[in-house]
């Protein structure tokens, strides 16, 4: 394990991101190393830590002053094994390489979960999409695609949205790929639903993750009926995982942007969480003009000296981030204990640093790991290219139905594999091994390539 790990960071020393995804899984899944002697044999870890291609590029484009801007574009397709590469594009300034292969290597297992055909991807710029127009949105989607269609195709590999890339710049995206490649096929997901898109799609990671939770609450013989939930986030994945929990008679009482967040103790109903939507979504504004509408809620800023989130510090029954990466650390899950909370299921990528996944764990807390309580965003995505395939377009019941299903196999598999490698019901065990053990025999079956 050492030896991999040396690896890792001695090619890559500053991908720190990468590192702390790969030395999660390598740590779980030794017991499955030791089982396999072929496994250490056909070096399955070397492979599967090394990207099959990492596609790097620059986008030029101009803003609403004539003046010329330059980011850098990436694709890195992880691994193919399993199908077609498959995950998003973020669009954020934080986005390096090391950041997208870390989400590229951790899509690779949590598509593995989902049981549907599809590889690992990921992929982005370091473009900020927010206060720019529209038309400078266009400009740069046109640029970036006219790259990134080279490389991408149905059967090849097919992006969906992710942090910065919503139902706007899906549209130009794609209708640049259908200009360059003079075809309209379902190259991306998270489409209009007027041109190829899928209901539930823009739901499907916020409910999945929630329909997660309960399971994992059933198997101690409770529901979400009357639990406290601390919610990070206020974006795609935050926005639906506060409608089922509302949906399934939970409470929500935080809700969080970059600059700070806002605690509303009566809890989030439906009118308030559809003006959310609205702020976020119409307007494109910040979480703090919540209180402005909603007096009776408090809006923190964030302090970045401190050593800790005070979102994390309120009293709740379950804790739900759905920000990014690491914004869960060793004092935040102190302070989860202490406000009661019993269950932590991860709405994003990672969003829990080591140590407070760690200490969630031997606290004996329901912790569900991002790759497999937000899987049901990349499911849905495979259903809807399941649809652009044979030219339908499901109910939403229907959807939502294979969504609740998924997401219910995730979770006996999860469980299965943990108990399997006498991990009791240790969910993140259970999700690394699952995943992996899928993803290297199908390695081994097609031979060393």
């Amino acid at each position: 394990m050492d030896e991999i790990m040396s690896l890792v960071k001695g090619r890559d020393p500053e991908q720190r991101e990468f590192h702390q995804a790969v030395q999660e899984v390598v740590e779980t899944v030794k017991p499955v190393l030791d089982r396999n002697a072929a496994y250490r044999q056909q070096g399955v870890l070397e492979r599967v830590t090394e990207p099959e291609r990492v596609i790097m590029f620059r986008v030029p484009w101009q803003d609403d002053d004539g003046q010329v801007q330059v980011n850098r574009g990436f694709r890195v397709q992880m691994n193919s094994a399993l199908g077609p590469y498959k995950g998003g594009l973020r669009f954020h300034p934080s986005v390096n390489l090391g950041i997208i292969k870390f989400l590229a290597f951790e899509q690779v297992f949590k598509n593995s979960l989902t049981t549907l055909a599809m590889g690992g991807g990921k992929g982005g710029s370091d473009f900020n999409p927010k206060g720019r127009s529209d038309g400078e949105v266009m400009r740069f989607c046109q640029s970036f695609m006219g790259e990134l269609y080279r490389h991408i195709g149905p059967d090849t590999d097919v992006p969906a949205g992710d942090i910065g890339v919503g139902a706007r710049e899906i549209g130009y995206l794609f209708g640049m790929y259908k200009k360059l490649s003079n075809e309209f096929t379902g190259v991306l997901t998270g489409k209009s639903l007027n041109w190829g898109g899928s209901l539930i799609r823009p739901e499907a990671t916020g409910y999945g993750n929630v329909y997660f939770a309960a399971e994992m609450l059933e198997t101690q013989g409770e529901t979400l009926e009357g639990k406290s939930c601390l919610v990070s986030g206020s974006g795609n994945v935050a926005q639906y995982t506060t409608e089922k929990i509302l949906e399934l008679g939970g409470k929500v009482v935080t809700l969080s942007d970059s600059s700070g967040y806002i605690y509303d103790e009566e809890g989030l109903d439906c009118e308030k969480l559809r003006y959310v939507k609205e702020l976020k979504n119409v307007m494109r504004g910040r979480i703090k003009e919540y209180v402005e509408k909603y007096p009776n809620a408090v809006y923190t800023a964030v302090d970045p000296t401190l050593d800790h989130n005070p979102l994390w510090s309120h009293p709740a029954d379950c804790a739900m981030p759905c920000a990014t990466q690491n914004e869960v650390n060793k004092v935040d899950a102190e302070n989860l204990l202490q406000g009661g909370v019993r269950l932590v299921s991860e709405g994003a990528n990672m969003p829990c640093t080591p140590d407070a996944v760690d200490i969630l764990i031997d606290s004996g807390v329901l912790y569900a790991p991002g790759k497999a309580a937000n899987a049901g965003g990349v499911a849905v995505s495979g259903l809807e290219m399941a649809q652009n395939s044979m030219r339908l377009s499901w109910p939403r019941e229907e959807v939502d139905a294979r969504l609740k299903q998924i997401m219910k196999c995730i979770h006996k598999t999860c469980l299965d594999a943990a108990s399997e490698y006498g991990a009791g019901q240790n969910y993140l065990v259970g999700a690394n091994i699952a995943g992996f053990i899928k993803v290297v025999n199908a390695m081994l079956d097609q031979g060393l390539v």
